[in-house]
């Protein structure tokens, strides 16, 4: 996750004090947030659903015994955030008993909805729970959203939720995934965001992973994702500006690290080097090492995108030992200090702020994690390649 909020605000301390501070040294020991898709059933069946999910029961699922000792494990394991997905969570009839189990435990606890399911009554269950975070997905304004979802009435219906949940204290957030069918309502959305008091934001770029695979054909078009980025970067900017208590960020492309970094240069160029050191220190894409899956049926994978690749289940063996196993060969690569990536990605002159962007697109497209990301939408010059002196 790119926290754009969060280097705004560097920016602007230091436009005000003349300095930035260094970058705060990483914590080492703990263990990944885990993504928990304890359920795979969803009432809705959307075109970007990296999980295929669908209104029926899936067999195999973990029982409530089984989550609760991958739990003590993930507790032992020292990791520090758990956000409960799906399919849609709110489905699973004990989701409420894990939630307080979780939290008992002292987990970051977040909850990733559709929102169609929260009425004031469902409203009410989710703040008792006492979620640290709910993410409602919105992928658009009425017209795009409904079509996104396959039914309508449900940009109403998630809106309302939103509108319950923030009545009830609730921290909330948009999340919202561009493609070149939404790309359009970007701007609506932000405004939305403001005018319903809803403060954080996230930006997913789509990923190549279940039905988000079937239409990467119709991903939007690099110069779509680059004024989309500005956009953002643009409203995070203002908000700061403006003393607003709003969170921007975005996912699933680690190119937003460097395109930042050009943002910020057409503006603060004195800023380049001090920017770049917490841009380095982020390092860019964690799959595989800060951040995990658990599916519903207890398989681990690198990220919620990789569900295609199985790196062990929680019913044969622990969490903490699939994790750390670095024998399975895209574990190994993942958790390198240089990840072995090809073509233009391992010339690329960003390569230690984005860390080779998600791997996920170019093993989909080419069948090789490693080959260079075909979701990159910065230029060969932007990255620091040699670009052919045109043809006279």
């Amino acid at each position: 996750m790119f926290r754009i909020t969060h280097f705004m605000r560097l920016l602007a301390q230091a436009e005000h004090r003349g300095a930035m501070p260094p970058p705060a040294r990483r914590a080492h020991g703990g263990g990944p947030v885990v993504i928990w898709n304890l359920i795979r059933r969803c009432n809705l069946t959307c075109k970007h659903c990296y999980a295929l999910s669908a209104d029926h029961e899936y067999a195999g699922e973990l029982s409530t015994g089984e989550v609760f000792t991958v739990m003590d494990d993930l507790k032992a394991f020292k990791v520090p955030v758990l956000i409960l997905s799906g399919g849609e969570p709110l489905l699973r009839p004990d989701l409420f008993d894990i939630a307080a189990r979780a939290k008992a435990m002292g987990f970051y606890v977040g909850l990733s909805s559709n929102g169609t399911l929260i009425d004031e009554a469902m409203a009410e269950r989710v703040a008792a729970a006492g979620f640290d975070y709910v993410g409602i997905s919105l992928d658009g304004l009425r017209d795009t959203h409904d079509k996104f979802r396959r039914l309508q009435g449900a940009f109403d219906r998630s809106l309302a939720a939103l509108r319950h949940l923030r009545a009830r204290g609730v921290k909330l957030g948009l999340r919202y995934t561009m493609t070149a069918m939404n790309d359009h309502d970007l701007r609506a959305l932000l405004a939305l965001m403001r005018d319903e008091g809803i403060a954080k934001f996230y930006f997913s770029h789509l990923n190549y992973a279940g039905r988000g695979n079937i239409h990467r054909a119709r991903d939007a078009q690099f110069t779509a994702t680059r004024e989309a980025m500005d956009l953002l970067f643009d409203t995070a900017w203002q908000a700061v500006q403006d003393g607003r208590d709003e969170e921007y960020v975005s996912g699933n492309n680690d190119a937003d690290g460097p395109w930042l970094l050009r943002w910020a240069d057409a503006r603060w160029p004195q800023w380049h080097d001090a920017l770049r050191a917490h841009l380095v220190a982020w390092g860019g894409n964690s799959s595989g090492v800060n951040v995990a899956n658990i599916d519903n049926l207890g398989h681990v994978h690198p990220d919620t995108m990789w569900w295609h690749h199985d790196l062990g289940s929680v019913r044969e063996r622990p969490f903490s030992a699939i994790w750390q196993d670095t024998s399975e060969p895209l574990m190994a690569g993942l958790k390198a200090a240089r990840r072995p990536v090809q073509g233009r990605c391992a010339a690329c002159a960003h390569l230690d702020i984005c860390g080779g962007n998600t791997r996920v697109r170019a093993q989909q497209v080419t069948g090789n994690p490693w080959a260079e990301d075909p979701g990159c939408y910065l230029s060969d010059a932007e990255i620091g390649l040699a670009v052919p002196e045109p043809v006279a």
